[in-house]
């Protein structure tokens, strides 16, 4: 648990999960998955709205607000806003964006909600790389099967071409198959990879590291996740044929492994 609150925890727990959805959505226009998340959603915002009442009735003093519950209220906003724009107007990205705000500004607020609920300052930082490193290990799992998938497509796409019926190319499943596949792996990994990042800002601003934007792990790593977010989006919007899309996925994934290789020269918890 990140707190002591479970309250809290459910929050940041429900919220990282409806952005998944929400995502999925934004790309393939896939209306259960928008039903889900903005139903995690909701309860997320009736959860916060619980937690905003609760914190201020605990002191009933209105004429002073403490930096957690300006966060709180903000965050709070945050949803609110993209639930009407949501309901009234079909702009998943704008609702996807400022929910990836929302949830930065929620963890941050794990830093200001220490009024007996919270964990020590420096747990509360070690916790939050520790989620950190797993939303980023699932992107990392996620990225590595679309990886897999693309360099199979390449394959398979090449072998059909030339007409070299192999048995290899008999026991692959079909084209479509692995773009379906392939396409999945990138829905998963890129919601992962932007909340991990927004984690991993949110804990430098924090702590007031702020030559740490500027490290070169950090710099990789944002760079990987707009190559993603480039490749799924010109996948999706203008239908760029699947074997283009497979190479572009094996060039955004060598900008990841390289990200990876860097922790040996990043001061952003690296590791020998």
């Amino acid at each position: 648990m990140l707190t002591h609150n479970w309250l809290y925890d459910a929050m940041l727990y429900i919220y990282a999960l409806s952005l998944l959805f929400y995502f999925s959505d934004f790309v393939e226009r896939n209306r259960q998955a928008k039903r889900m998340g903005t139903g995690l959603l909701i309860f997320v915002w009736i959860l916060q709205t619980a937690f905003l009442v609760h914190r201020i009735i605990s002191h009933l003093n209105m004429t002073f607000m403490t930096l957690s519950e300006y966060l709180l209220m903000f965050s709070w906003l945050l949803i609110t806003v993209s639930l009407a724009i949501s309901r009234f107007f079909r702009i998943e990205l704008f609702v996807f964006f400022v929910n990836v705000i929302g949830f930065a500004v929620l963890t941050l607020n794990l830093f200001g909600i220490g009024q007996g609920a919270s964990l020590a300052r420096w747990e509360i930082v070690r916790h939050l790389l520790i989620v950190h490193i797993t939303l980023m290990i699932g992107a990392y799992v996620a990225f590595t099967v679309g990886a897999v998938f693309s360099g199979m497509y390449l394959f398979l796409h090449r072998r059909l071409k030339g007409k070299q019926w192999t048995k290899s190319v008999q026991r692959l499943p079909s084209l479509e198959m692995i773009e379906k596949m392939m396409s999945r792996s990138a829905l998963i990994g890129t919601p992962l990879l932007t909340m991990s990042l927004a984690v991993a800002v949110t804990s430098i601003l924090t702590e007031g590291r702020y030559l740490l934007l500027l490290d070169l792990k950090v710099l990789t790593s944002f760079a990987a996740l707009a190559l993603y977010i480039v490749n799924v989006l010109e996948h999706r919007w203008f239908d760029r044929p699947g074997g283009k899309t497979a190479r572009w996925d094996l060039i955004c994934f060598a900008v990841l492994v390289l990200s990876l290789l860097l922790n040996r020269l990043s001061s952003f918890h690296g590791w020998s």
